[in-house]
């Protein structure tokens, strides 16, 4: 398992969790934002949850409120080397 989280894997997660269908390659554009495609903070806080629990990793505070794909990509990944290097 790899230590970072992938956008096909975010949009496999929201779908699970939020039950939100995105294209991952939509996840990826440039300046997109959950609000466009109908994932609130609480469809987020059931990925963290999810992702906690796949790999014993305490997220971020704060990823739920993340507003776009990227910035909750970057506190995802950044908890998940912060871990790898301890």
């Amino acid at each position: 398992m790899s230590n970072t989280l992938t956008h096909p894997e975010l949009a496999a997660l929201i779908q699970a969790r939020a039950g939100v269908v995105i294209d991952p390659v939509d996840l990826e554009r440039p300046g997109a934002s959950f609000d466009e495609f109908g994932v609130d903070s609480l469809g987020l806080l059931g990925v963290v949850g999810e992702l906690e629990n796949r790999h014993g990793v305490k997220v971020t505070n704060g990823a739920e409120s993340a507003k776009t794909p990227a910035e909750f990509l970057e506190l995802v990944n950044s908890a998940f080397t912060a871990k790898a290097g301890a």
